[in-house]
């Protein structure tokens, strides 16, 4: 009899196109996913895999089998989205996180997973939403928090949240308040890492001819902005509910200016494969989370 963790493993190889790629999917090793192909051909009686320059790809009764067992495997996830037994959805989410939503929602989110789905377990990678967006792509991670959203084949995404931009400086700094793009212009800006969209979105404001040169510090540490920032060292440009403790303690202010900012999106982002049970109903705890958080608004 055909096992069923045998085609779903045949699945995830030609879907990733290597044995490697299934094993850390799957969280296995390799020799072990070599083992359930080999058991599964030899159930078949026939070779479904061939390897080709660098890629694993299905032969012609691979194929053929490929159909059946992605059937099988959808209606898997449908019946057990349909019981939503929460003892059945194990395994691992590999998930990729902007640093904005480590600082805010993110611990709440975790903690709404673990209680959940008690057999499933996330391992989080923390990086900007550029190399979320490729590391997504290269199907290194599952889920994506980041920027969005994206656009490419078989990508799926869902609007999460939305974050106001601000210009945040020390007291100490001696900040004109309410301040004009003049003002800001003299003081150094801190802000999030190069390539990313707030960076670009700081640096096209203050490129303009009646300006003079700033002076723009780049982190992808949101950390190390919001430290800068209480040093006086500059104006950092930041989602002000990241620091709504400092900001609520005087340790920040919130400078008040003309400057139209459009707020950060945030979305989740995954792609659409074989099995996508497990993916959906954490980005479902993901939506659930951001839609009863309470936004900080300054006054």
């Amino acid at each position: 009899m055909v096992d069923f963790k045998g085609l779903e493993t045949f699945v995830w190889v030609v879907s990733l196109g290597s044995f490697r790629g299934a094993a850390q999917k799957l969280n296995t090793t390799q020799p072990a996913i070599s083992h359930r192909i080999a058991q599964l051909e030899e159930e078949i009686g026939a070779k479904l895999l061939t390897r080709e320059t660098r890629n694993i790809t299905p032969t012609a009764p691979g194929r053929q089998l490929l159909a059946y067992a992605e059937k099988m495997i959808a209606m898997r996830a449908e019946m057990l989205a349909s019981l939503r037994d929460a003892s059945a959805i194990r395994g691992v989410i590999r998930l990729g996180v902007a640093e904005t939503i480590v600082h805010t929602w993110l611990p709440h989110f975790i903690k709404e997973v673990s209680r959940t789905y008690p057999h499933l377990s996330v391992e989080i990678e923390v990086d900007i939403s550029p190399s979320l967006r490729t590391r997504l792509l290269a199907q290194e991670i599952d889920i994506a928090f980041l920027l969005g959203p994206l656009s490419a084949p078989l990508l799926r995404n869902r609007l999460l949240c939305e974050y106001p931009l601000g210009f945040i400086a020390s007291p100490a700094l001696n900040v004109p308040n309410p301040a004009s793009v003049y003002d800001l212009a003299e003081f150094p800006l801190i802000t999030f890492a190069r390539k990313t969209q707030p960076y670009e979105l700081v640096k096209s404001l203050f490129n303009r001819p009646d300006l003079p040169t700033i002076k723009l510090h780049a982190s992808a540490s949101m950390a190390t902005v919001v430290h800068l920032a209480l040093e006086g060292i500059g104006v950092a440009v930041i989602p002000y509910e990241l620091v709504e403790a400092d900001l609520n303690a005087g340790r920040l202010e919130l400078i008040k200016t003309d400057i139209v900012m459009p707020q950060l999106t945030f979305c989740a982002s995954w792609l659409e494969s074989p099995d996508t049970l497990a993916t959906e109903l954490v980005v479902d705890i993901a939506s659930r989370v951001t839609a009863n958080r309470t936004a900080f608004a300054p006054g």
